[in-house]
């Protein structure tokens, strides 16, 4: 099982210096992790995923870029599919695109996205005129067709974030695996829904899919970490009242030592996962290096 670490773009400190994001990205470069994530909102004070995309091609040589998730209904699917496309040349090949529907209406609003539009088949025709122009395609009255053509052949590795069943059989047929997330690391859920993917995969005649999943971590004594979870999703999930954010703050993710993180992550290999993509809870860059022992 390879291990993946998240950019810390959701935390209220990162713009606080100008190298943050840039010294996370060397770090897990430079180290043992398989990639380098981050995720999309809109109406918050996260960097644009498709500009720090551009940026993380070009302070890294070897890590997978993986966007954990972009949504598709927030762009127009031509320009998204090009500025991907232009992520996979700049990376020579190294991205993978997690993409869901989202679950904040305010970033529809944002964006200017029909909430009617915040359907996975809205999404799947999405990701078909995408497949499109990475064919090559002429999906516009042009004299050329959109490029530049994705290094990977056919596109970039397409993973569906989502845990619903309905959704993940619905993304069978065009997704390349599972961008999966674990709101309190519940293995028995992990295993449920890695078997009901390759279940779906299966059901289409498709090859095995890739299966991955994310948590939130907090290194340190019980309550430290524990409180240190809490402060970030105060943070991250702001349209939520706080009394109920606290309340999931409780059990989500993971708050220990790094030993017992190993042991949850060898539990977690048990089951069959390829990766898992950690999610900080911090902006501190030495949790990075703390756990490259651990990877």
């Amino acid at each position: 099982m390879q291990l993946g670490m998240t950019l810390p773009v959701m935390e209220p400190d990162l713009w606080s210096a100008d190298d943050t994001l840039e010294s996370w990205a060397r770090a897990v470069d430079e180290g043992p992790w398989s990639s380098l994530c981050w995720g999309e909102r809109m109406a918050f004070d996260n960097p644009d995923s498709l500009t720090l995309l551009g940026a993380v091609a070009a302070w890294t040589s070897r890590a997978r870029l993986t966007t954990t998730v972009v949504v598709p209904q927030l762009h127009d699917p031509v320009s998204l599919a090009k500025a991907l496309a232009t992520g996979d040349r700049l990376s020579r090949g190294r991205l993978s695109v997690g993409l869901g529907v989202g679950g904040r209406e305010e970033d529809y609003r944002a964006a200017g996205a029909p909430l009617s539009t915040k359907t996975m088949g809205d999404m799947a025709d999405r990701v078909a005129v995408m497949k499109r122009v990475w064919a090559g395609e002429k999906v516009v009255d042009s004299e050329r067709p959109v490029g530049p053509a994705p290094v990977q052949s056919g596109g970039p590795e397409l993973l569906v974030g989502t845990l619903g069943p309905r959704t993940i059989r619905s993304a069978a047929a065009w997704a390349d695996g599972l961008a999966g997330m674990s709101l309190d690391v519940d293995l028995a859920e992990m295993a449920r829904v890695f078997d009901l993917t390759r279940a779906a995969w299966a059901d289409e005649g498709r090859r095995t899919p890739r299966v991955t999943t994310s948590f939130w971590f907090a290194l340190g004594a019980p309550d430290e970490a524990r409180e240190q979870v809490r402060r970030h999703l105060r943070h991250y999930m702001n349209w939520i009242p706080e009394q109920y954010v606290d309340a999931l703050a409780a059990t989500a993710g993971f708050a220990g030592t790094t030993a017992e993180l190993r042991d949850v992550l060898r539990r977690i290999e048990d089951l069959g996962c390829d990766e898992v993509q950690l999610i900080p809870t911090h902006s501190d860059v030495g949790q990075v290096h703390r756990l490259a022992e651990l990877v």
